[in-house]
């Protein structure tokens, strides 16, 4: 797809998402400091499936207050009969959803969110939109998504929140507010993974910018990994990519090991925030059992046994 058609389509796409916005505040911040990059993008350059709409923040004030108009507006079903509290909080250096006791909400409780990897190939797709009530993964190629937006209309899509997790707000429409990270596009890409991914549009003037690496990354559909504050999801990210043609060498995977080998996961806190990630809820079971164990015992070798028992 060429460069008219994605700056098109992307500012039909979020003119839609902030017209679904009720507060003007929040609008007009968001229509000023909203970036959009990832998937979305690599995935309309190749004529692919677009599953996802990542949308970024230029600055922690715009992320702050869509996180809190969204909270406002999110009705969490209760998970195995336990109230879900949720509350924004804004650190030093990030836009954080407190979620009490499961760590993660969706807007069905009965059936909780639980890591997709454990269902069976076939079934994944289908299960992560069964759970979150939306589309999952669209089968739709770039032509036919904007087809069916001339159809329906993309202002029938309410956005509305169906999903949270620590670092992210997943909305109705395949919308994913990202909190994690903020400020401008070159310093959001310091915590990206794979270089493919880090073409961007900015609602502020509807330019998109095409990187050179990215671009040569996609046209030989090469993994190059820059680095991630989340490494182990990346681990995890390599299945979805090899599966579709993608090919990485054995240096670019060391990168991401050596990072992975300064991290303490026995460390409860740190292993929940790695499985995390900025837009899934990877064995948020592993976690529960962690924290009802002995501090103690929680090692790598527990670790493995509670991982042998569930999977």
């Amino acid at each position: 797809m060429n460069r008219k058609g994605i700056r098109t389509h992307l500012k039909s796409k979020i003119d839609s998402w902030l017209a679904s916005i009720e507060d003007e505040t929040v609008r007009k911040l968001a229509a000023r400091n909203t970036i959009v990059t990832g998937g979305a993008i690599a995935s309309m350059l190749l004529g692919e499936k677009i599953n996802d709409y990542d949308l970024y923040f230029r600055d922690q004030a715009t992320a702050y207050a869509v996180a809190r108009y969204y909270i406002k507006r999110f009705k969490p079903a209760s998970r195995k009969g336990i109230a879900c509290a949720i509350s924004v909080i804004s650190e030093t250096d990030r836009v954080k959803i407190v979620i009490q006791s499961a760590g993660i909400a969706s807007e069905t409780g009965d059936k909780p969110y639980e890591y997709f990897e454990a269902r069976p190939e076939n079934e994944a797709e289908a299960f992560v939109g069964e759970v979150l009530q939306d589309a999952g993964t669209i089968e739709e190629t770039y032509e036919e998504t904007e087809q069916a937006s001339l159809d329906t209309g993309e202002k029938e899509k309410d956005y509305r929140p169906i999903f949270m997790s620590t670092n992210a707000i997943t909305l109705s429409g395949r919308v994913q507010v990202i909190l994690r990270f903020f400020g401008e596009p070159d310093e959001i890409h310091k915590n990206y993974d794979f270089v493919h991914c880090t073409n961007y549009w900015d609602a502020h003037d509807g330019e998109l910018t095409l990187r050179p690496a990215a671009l040569e990354a996609l046209l030989t559909k090469e993994l190059i990994y820059v680095g991630s504050k989340y490494p182990v999801c990346s681990l995890f990210r390599l299945r979805k990519f090899i599966r579709r043609g993608w090919k990485i060498n054995a240096g670019q995977i060391l990168k991401a090991v050596m990072q992975i080998n300064g991290l303490d996961l026995t460390n409860i806190e740190v292993l929940q925030d790695q499985l995390t990630g900025v837009d899934c809820a990877y064995f948020m079971e592993v976690i529960d059992k962690l924290k009802q164990a002995d501090p103690v015992k929680v090692n790598a070798a527990y670790l493995v046994e509670i991982i042998d028992r569930m999977f």
